[in-house]
């Protein structure tokens, strides 16, 4: 392969991931500037420009120290300080101080998360779990959320389906915003495990019943996109905690179990 073909293909993954880098700080602007909702699609289209840099990379072999380097930067801006800006500019500056360190906050776990990340992924090892909420995960809550209340404007250009239960909860919803932030900071740094779909293995038995899950996911979506992407990010960030808690739970009974045999 010739060097220059060599430099090219290298040079591919690192355009999503400054294509990510890009939509994060226009979302900033949008944020600013009071338009939620382009905000928020801008940071949709880094999601998918995040994830399209690491399957280039690993698609094309071409991983690099640099790649992960530029893309931790690039998380941190998109998935770190616009989701915080946009969620501070919505919510959290009717809270003076408070909402300033609860947004501050959220960036802070979101390099932590970012760098523990780093130091993971030196092994080289794709690991079927994550130690940690991920920040993309973490940013998709509170994105998912600003679309889905968008809706409520009337105003809005473009309508789609909603779900008619969640609509009416959204200004809960929209309440206890500060206190979901200061959980998803906590669970960017706890040692709480998720589940990585990077090690999915659809040879499996019952890669069947996920590929029906899939399509099932797919078809909801279609019908209510904004408020099923919200529904699905709530989910995702319950289920570590449910897993660890069912984790705990075990490991009690079975040293409780083993103190009943030892006596």
């Amino acid at each position: 392969m010739s060097e220059k073909l060599k430099k090219g293909i290298y040079i591919i993954p690192s355009l999503f991931t400054c294509g990510n880098m890009s939509c994060g700080y226009l979302s900033v602007m949008s944020s600013i500037d009071g338009d939620f909702t382009k905000a928020a699609w801008l940071l949709v289209l880094a999601i998918v420009c995040d994830i399209m840099d690491g399957r280039v990379a690993r698609l094309t072999s071409t991983t690099s120290e640099f790649g992960i380097q530029l893309d931790s930067l690039s998380d941190l801006v998109s998935f770190g300080v616009a989701p915080s800006v946009m969620m501070y500019q919505l919510v959290l500056n009717k809270m003076g101080k408070i909402g300033m360190t609860i947004a501050v906050l959220f960036v802070l776990c979101s390099g932590l998360r970012l760098a523990k990340f780093n130091v993971q992924a030196k092994d080289n090892v794709t690991h079927a779990s994550f130690m940690g909420l991920p920040t993309p995960a973490s940013a998709g809550l509170l994105i998912s959320f600003v679309l889905s209340y968008e809706l409520l404007d009337p105003g809005q250009s473009l309508t789609f389906k909603t779900i008619p239960l969640l609509m009416k909860n959204m200004p809960i919803f929209f309440k206890t915003m500060p206190v979901v932030m200061i959980i998803l900071s906590w669970l960017m740094v706890s040692n709480v495990q998720y589940v990585s779909f990077k090690k999915m293995n659809l040879s499996k038995p019952k890669a069947f019943r996920l590929l029906v899950l899939i399509i099932i996911l797919i078809f909801l979506m279609i019908a209510f996109p904004q408020n099923i992407i919200f529904v699905l990010f709530i989910l995702y960030a319950l289920s570590g905690i449910v897993f660890t808690g069912a984790r705990c739970y075990r490991a009690y009974q079975r040293k409780i179990s083993l103190k009943k045999g030892g006596q």
